[in-house]
């Protein structure tokens, strides 16, 4: 599927794994939790779906206080498998494109939006929401995705995409959550 503009009607926050595991593993955790967490703040103010996956959460822990603190009543999908999209209950309600954030990008983000891609979805991955734990891991696997027909943004231009104009309520809080 050829990349569109983000559309909040029909766009999807899929947030991977941002587990407690990885806190110590990925160099880039700390901007990776806090760009989600910008994400998923941007995805409420904007009335965004948000789905969110822990890979076996008894092993690796739960989503972190960072982005968790901002998902309010979201479920939180457990997964064995490594593409969220085959997982049980993984389900984008019709929605056509998927905003993509998550850790590991050369693992269960990829996989993920491989499976989406080939489901036809119009796949956006935030970059910098994303990590592996090696630069050369997240780097492969994000050129990779893009050679594969992802495209590749960032929070800012994500969530400037989803607003799609200023002079509105929603314009003021997406602008304070990037400052």
């Amino acid at each position: 599927m050829s990349a569109g503009v983000l559309d909040r009607g029909r766009a999807v926050l899929v947030v991977i794994d941002v587990q407690e595991a990885f806190r110590k593993a990925v160099p880039a955790f700390a901007d990776v939790a806090a760009r989600t967490a910008i994400l998923v703040q941007g995805a409420e103010a904007l009335g965004v779906p948000v789905l969110v996956t822990e890979q076996y959460p008894r092993g690796l822990g739960d989503t972190v206080p960072e982005v968790a603190d901002h998902l309010g009543d979201t479920p939180r999908l457990p997964k064995t498998a490594f593409s969220a999209a085959r997982a049980e209950g993984f389900n984008l309600g019709g929605r056509d494109q998927a905003l993509v954030c998550g850790i590991e990008a050369h693992v269960c983000v990829a996989q993920t939006v491989l499976d989406l891609l080939a489901d036809d979805i119009d796949v956006q991955v935030a970059r910098d929401a994303t990590a592996s734990r090696t630069d050369g891991d997240r780097d492969t696997a994000l050129h990779r995705l893009e050679q594969a027909g992802a495209t590749l943004t960032s929070v800012e231009a994500a969530l400037f995409e989803l607003l799609g104009e200023a002079g509105t309520p929603e314009f003021k809080t997406v602008q304070e959550l990037i400052r």
